[in-house]
């Protein structure tokens, strides 16, 4: 689904230095390594439950079993992105806000923050053979996907991580099964009391929180959909409303993407003019044909299959690029927040 990457856009390895490099390349599971520790240093205040396995992997439940918090939720999104990013909530309550609630996010990394650390790209499966019971499936986001580089996109991006320590992120409402952690301890090369595993049900306080942080890695990831050289975009920043979750999973799924498609703001800048008008023109969600609607009804009428629905609709709302050749900014999608409101306003 993505094209081909130049060789351009490659991020240096953490595993080896080239010859005469002035700067060691950053270790996204180093730079995340302090705020897990305050994850689970301060899990009672953040609302999150710890346990062990009998082989010392950590386990952070977010929002399973425990209630978890907002606070949980902006650490959480910053472990994503690998120590490289700033996340807050905003609280605007000025005339007229789009929502009372907003998530801010600005990175100075955003390729290696957002798609080398944050995105959700790591497949991890187990049948009802091998987990006793109900099969198993999560998308694994954060730092220890630099470890296992599992996914195409690290050939792509010239990137592995070499870390002792890593922490992944599962937006799953169970804990995993074993054969699941085992298969990551392996992948990861890392002894089991070097992982910590973090879960963030999406109908959670912590799990909407995570995932609407996303807003700036929905519009790197668009950017190589759309097949500009990652190493144009130097900075990236952005905001989305943050809803309260809906008990429904469904639901509550679709308020998180409605908040990015909808009522998500990037701006981003580019090295190169011609890149800045082209991702002002095509980057926003409304350039696809499956744009209008919320989430959770387009969701539905593919049949609950994410690979029917338009890659182009994965997208902030609104954009504005500047470019660095230029010292022009360009401007391109607009908010829907009537829709917004129709589906997460209370009736009178």
């Amino acid at each position: 689904m993505n094209p081909t990457m130049p060789s351009s856009s490659a991020i240096p390895d953490a595993s080896s230095q080239p010859s005469g490099a002035t700067a060691a390349p950053l270790s996204v599971n180093a730079l995340s390594e302090r705020l897990v520790a305050r994850l689970v240093g301060d899990a009672a205040r953040l609302g999150v439950a710890l346990t062990r396995t009998d082989d010392g992997t950590v386990l952070a439940d977010a929002g399973i079993d425990a209630p978890g918090s907002v606070a949980a939720g902006v650490l959480i999104a910053r472990i994503c992105m690998g120590g490289l990013g700033h996340v807050a909530v905003r609280t605007n309550f000025d005339a007229h806000p789009l929502w009372p609630s907003m998530i801010d996010v600005r990175t100075s990394s955003p390729v290696l923050a957002c798609l080398g650390s944050q995105y959700a790209g790591w497949s991890l499966s187990a049948t009802k053979e091998q987990t006793g019971g109900k099969k198993f499936f999560s998308l694994g986001s954060g730092p220890a996907r630099a470890l296992a580089v599992k996914e195409p996109l690290f050939a792509e991006l010239g990137y592995k991580d070499a870390h002792e320590r890593g922490v992944l992120v599962l937006e799953v409402d169970r804990l995993p099964p074993q054969v699941v952690i085992d298969k990551v301890l392996r992948d990861c090369g890392l002894a089991p009391d070097r992982l910590t595993l973090v879960m963030t049900p999406t109908h959670s306080v912590a799990g909407t929180v995570q995932v609407v942080a996303r807003v700036v890695e929905v519009a790197l990831h668009k950017t190589h959909v759309l097949g500009v050289p990652l190493d144009e975009v130097v900075e990236a920043g952005g905001s989305a409303p943050l809803p309260p979750p809906a008990p429904d999973g469904i639901q509550a799924m679709g308020r998180t993407n409605d908040a990015i498609l909808y009522g998500g703001r990037v701006h981003l800048t580019v090295k190169h003019d011609a890149a800045a008008q082209q991702l002002a023109a095509e980057l926003p969600a409304s350039n696809s044909r499956d744009y209008g609607r919320p989430f959770a009804d387009i969701f539905t009428s593919f049949n609950y299959d994410f690979y029917q629905i338009d890659p182009a609709l994965f997208a902030p709302a609104e954009v504005w690029v500047s470019s660095l050749e230029s010292g022009a900014t360009y401007h391109g999608g607009a908010l829907n927040s009537a829709l917004l409101h129709e589906q997460w306003d209370g009736q009178p």
